[in-house]
């Protein structure tokens, strides 16, 4: 991720709707890949040299993406949802900025590293995201619960995700190091990209030597992993990358993400172990261990927990090195 800077010179951060310095409304071209000035006109949407400001972003202010076709009234993220929360509650509509927020840095992830976006409306193969809340959080609501997941290219989030105390409990109920509203986005986004990017039988061999056969009976490794003491062993990224094959690869494919996202802002800033997409892998990963030990030292300087709380043993940084030249053939 990198920042941005206004006409001012302000420097401007990726979720910006407008400079605190001048004051001037901006919005995040995804094409040009840059933040432009919004000029705001009476009875039009904000508007930018690119195109309008995304509905999403001029009517309900979750939004600050600029739609570049003329025919659309909506960002390339935004139309890739389904399902959004009711918005007739002022906290659900605080909730939706914050998924919105983790979707737009995933897709932007996704697009710096060349891997197709589209929605369903636009491909058969497209990507669709709902948002959806269970009795959990909302008495109201029909579904008793609602899991975060995939299916057949549907991104599902539970909405109460996004309330960071009920998060927090989530993850030291499950006894996970990490759980964020992006990492969850991209963990289900590795789901996807499995069925695009390992379509052959050689990819698929070299899928199962490393992760396993991924045709296992899905539920009944999901029954065994929650009756068991939630151990990590050895081989694996977090003690979820054991129920199943898939799940391993989900959370390697997250970790990825969460890598070259990381590295290209250490790179923006300045920072020696900045690394830019499609280094070599092996470079990729000196910068990386580097990084990571100055990120938890600087957490503990502030008294915090580890930034990085991961360890990535050789059978870990062997299915790395699958996800990189899956993405990155060359």
């Amino acid at each position: 991720m990198i920042d941005f800077r206004c006409a001012c010179g302000q420097a401007l951060f990726f979720e910006n709707t407008a400079c605190l310095r001048c004051g001037s409304r901006v919005g995040y071209d995804p094409v040009a890949r840059r933040m432009l000035p919004l000029s705001v006109l009476d009875g039009r949407p904000p508007q930018s040299a690119s195109g309008p400001l995304c509905r999403n972003g001029a009517e309900h202010g979750v939004c600050n993406w600029i739609v570049g076709e003329h025919d659309q009234q909506y960002c390339l993220s935004c139309r890739l949802n389904q399902t959004i929360p009711n918005l007739c509650d002022g906290s659900r509509l605080h909730w939706w900025k914050q998924l919105e927020q983790a979707k737009r840095r995933l897709i932007y992830g996704l697009l710096n590293l060349r891997l197709p976006v589209a929605s369903k409306h636009e491909s058969q193969h497209g990507l669709a995201f709902r948002f959806i809340e269970d009795r959990r959080s909302n008495p109201e609501v029909a579904e008793e619960h609602v899991y975060t997941g995939y299916a057949e290219g549907v991104i599902t989030i539970n909405v109460a995700e996004a309330d960071e105390v009920r998060r927090e409990l989530e993850r030291r109920h499950a006894g996970e190091l990490y759980r964020t509203l992006l990492g969850h986005f991209r963990h289900e986004s590795g789901h996807y990209f499995f069925h695009l990017l390992i379509d052959s039988a050689e990819r698929t061999r070299r899928f199962r030597e490393l992760f396993g056969d991924e045709r296992q009976d899905y539920a009944d490794a999901l029954r065994r992993y929650h009756s068991r003491p939630r151990t990590q062993g050895d081989d694996f990224i977090s003690a979820y990358a054991e129920s199943h094959p898939l799940e391993d690869w989900a959370e390697v494919w997250a970790h990825y993400l969460h890598m070259t996202d990381t590295l290209e802002t250490a790179g923006h800033y300045g920072l020696p172990q900045g690394s830019a997409h499609f280094d070599r892998f092996d470079d990729l990963l000196l910068k990386w261990s580097d990084l990571t030990v100055t990120l938890n030292s600087l957490n503990r300087s502030m008294g915090l927990e580890d930034a990085y709380p991961f360890v990535l043993s050789a059978a870990t940084l062997r299915k790395l090195r699958f996800v990189h030249e899956l993405i990155d053939p060359s």
